[in-house]
């Protein structure tokens, strides 16, 4: 008997849950900085389980943790020229736009359109 089902992009083998999860982890992790070291756990832990268009989000979303992390360290630094709190709401701004077109793109079951850059 043959199985007509439609699989989503990947074979069927990933549905996104967990990218998902990283990506509200990510969003916590702005009230509560330990969600999104656990998101960023996940994420490794989950990128070689899964193929095609979740583990480009998995890529994605390591990404976003150390950019964001260096992001921080920069703000940081740059707050003694006052110039650091402008950078930090920046850097906040930055990481909600990125984790919200992440959860648009898993939602659609699409992969991230562009994991390499340093913006959105």
């Amino acid at each position: 008997m043959q199985d007509n089902a439609i699989l989503p992009p990947g074979g069927g083998r990933a549905s996104g849950g967990n990218a998902k999860v990283v990506y509200i982890l990510y969003l916590g992790g702005i009230l509560i900085g330990l969600l999104a070291l656990i998101g960023v756990i996940i994420a490794y832990v989950s990128r070689n389980d899964s193929g095609g268009w979740v583990n480009d989000h998995y890529r994605f979303q390591i990404r976003t943790f150390w950019i964001g992390l260096l992001y921080m360290v920069v703000s940081g630094a740059a707050t003694v020229i006052v110039i650091g709190w402008v950078l930090f709401l920046a850097t906040l701004v930055w990481w909600i736009v990125r984790c919200v077109k992440g959860l648009q793109c898993v939602s659609r079951s699409e992969p991230y359109p562009n994991i390499e850059t340093w913006l959105w």
